[in-house]
């Protein structure tokens, strides 16, 4: 997964200095560490899709942006609008995230 901005994430630079690491090198010690750096990514690239809390982080990221935003373009609404809005959005949330239990892993 990419940053918003294009830059590799963490995981994949560490990937890409071991990768390079080993094809200036080819030592045995450098295509373990190669291969430990990728199988740790790998492995947190599937628990990743097996909970899909990245996509629960992104729903709830959605959820209350869509809230600020409410109450950014609505400074007038009365609690209870508010209120609906919020409840509203929730509700959203809780069908997104009851939806990937349905979804397929890969």
């Amino acid at each position: 997964m990419s940053s918003s901005g294009g830059e590799m994430t963490n995981a994949q630079l560490f990937q890409q200095i071991a990768l390079l690491r080993w094809l200036s090198s080819q030592t045995e010690e450098d295509r373990r560490i190669l291969a430990a750096v990728t199988g740790v990514q790998v492995g947190r690239e599937l628990l990743n899709r097996i909970t899909g809390q990245d996509k629960v982080d992104a729903y709830k990221r959605e959820c209350i942006l869509g809230i600020s935003e409410f109450v950014r373009l609505n400074p007038r609404a009365s609690q209870a609008e508010i209120n609906a809005e919020v409840e509203k959005r929730v509700l959203v949330f809780a069908a997104r995230v009851k939806a990937l239990e349905a979804a397929p892993l890969f």
